[in-house]
């Protein structure tokens, strides 16, 4: 403690000055990663990184998609409401592989991943038979001259059909999406709006692990050498 005071009061013999140096390339290091690594905006992007490793979003989507499906769908005709009709039959077993649930169940769950949900109707003879739920990130809008829908594309196993919008009696395929102000083809996914607070809650659960795997370790620290304990003037 003499030491110390003689030195600030600027008596008693001055030590020499201990000099420091580091590499620019250690200083980049220290001080780099300013700039925060986002997700893209794709919908294959989002889906995996939302619903299939963030439990919110996924409880969340399972919410809304299982409570979607539980609501009864009824059928009117001139005011009149019908216990049989042919939409009620199409519409509780749309298709081989699906019920009526299970169909509006993946319908509304792409609607809240993806902000589009599509239905590709099975016409024979002029009639619809059957419907079936089509991946959003396969389909394409083909437009017109207008500039509105003429026809999908749906791209699967390195294979892409189109699909008319002019057949009859209703057309191939019916495009269900979420509003989005600047995109006149394509809904606006939720998952889009999330996509910062998502990535956040993510690194927080990758960081979280991480410091477990450690054993709440810190990844580093910086030691120094007091040597007598006496500061210089440049310190």
């Amino acid at each position: 403690m003499a030491s110390f005071w003689n030195r600030l009061m600027g008596t008693g013999a001055a030590l020499p000055d201990e000099k420091k140096s580091i590499s620019q390339q250690s200083l980049f290091a220290m001080i780099g990663g300013a700039e925060a690594n986002w997700s893209e905006q794709d919908i294959a992007s989002l889906t995996n990184q939302g619903y299939a490793r963030n439990p919110v979003v996924y409880r969340c989507v399972r919410m809304l998609a299982e409570a979607s499906m539980r609501i009864p769908l009824v059928v009117r005709e001139n005011g009149k409401t019908l216990n049989r009709h042919p939409v009620l039959d199409l519409l509780a077993r749309p298709n081989p592989r699906q019920s009526g649930g299970d169909m509006l169940e993946s319908v509304f769950s792409n609607l809240h991943t993806a902000g589009n949900a599509y239905l590709e109707a099975v016409i024979v003879e002029g009639e619809v038979k059957g419907l079936y739920t089509l991946r959003p990130d396969r389909m394409n809008v083909v437009s017109g001259k207008d500039g509105w829908p003429v026809a999908y594309d749906y791209t699967a196993g390195g294979k892409t059909v189109r699909l008319s919008q002019k057949t009859l009696p209703v057309p191939k395929v019916l495009h269900l999406k979420l509003f989005h102000p600047l995109d006149d083809h394509y809904g606006l996914a939720p998952l889009q709006a999330a996509r910062f607070s998502l990535d956040t809650h993510n690194a927080a659960a990758k960081w979280n692990k991480a410091l477990l795997d450690n054993g709440a370790r810190p990844s580093g620290a910086l030691v120094y050498s007091g040597g007598s304990g006496n500061l210089t003037k440049a310190q």
